[in-house]
């Protein structure tokens, strides 16, 4: 079974204070950590950024926002997806490459945890990819609804963990895939 590191949006612009309050401080540590194991054994790892056309955006390609935070910074040869909606699958390349590399399972990082994490996470489910999520790789944000209740950044991870766990994918640690990193 070929496995891929998949990050997503691991973007500077998620660091700028800009979104409010967030779970999971840890998250990018983590995230380099697993990138770090997944390089010393020469396995697949895809990054993928949020880009938009947008000057107003936080994801316009030409602010500093857009750029990749520095512990997770793609090397030589590492692939990069540019998405503009929140499925790293819709408009790129991704399954494609996935495809021609023979990957059959996707160990998956990034921010946010309720938006491109998810729903990356709900497609490769639904393509049929292995999926480990990575819990504490992933971070969320406070949210607020249409009903003006403000929902704290662990409530909006721990919920959207919930409806990911064993549907979609198995979720697991940073520790899980360190230590368990051949069986995976």
């Amino acid at each position: 079974m070929r496995k891929a590191l998949l990050l997503i949006d691991i973007q500077k612009t998620f660091r700028d204070g800009s979104w409010g309050p967030r779970n999971n401080e840890e998250a990018e540590v983590n995230a380099s950590k697993l990138l770090a194991r997944f390089r010393d054994n020469k396995d697949l790892i895809i990054h993928v950024n949020h880009r938009s056309e947008q000057q107003a955006s936080r994801f316009y390609f030409a602010k500093e926002g857009f750029a990749f935070q520095e512990v997770v910074v793609p090397n030589e040869g590492e692939p990069i997806i540019s998405k503009y909606v929140n499925s790293a699958f819709i408009g790129t390349h991704l399954k494609d490459l996935l495809d021609a590399e023979g990957v059959t399972m996707l160990v998956i990082a990034g921010i946010s945890t309720p938006h491109c994490v998810s729903t990356t996470t709900r497609m490769a489910g639904n393509y049929g990819y292995t999926v480990y999520l990575v819990e504490d790789a992933t971070a969320s944000f406070a949210l607020t609804d249409h009903k003006g209740r403000t929902y704290t950044a662990q409530e909006i991870q721990d919920i959207t963990i919930a409806t990911l766990h064993d549907e979609f994918a198995t979720i697991v640690s940073t520790e899980d895939v360190l230590a368990n990193y051949e069986q995976i």
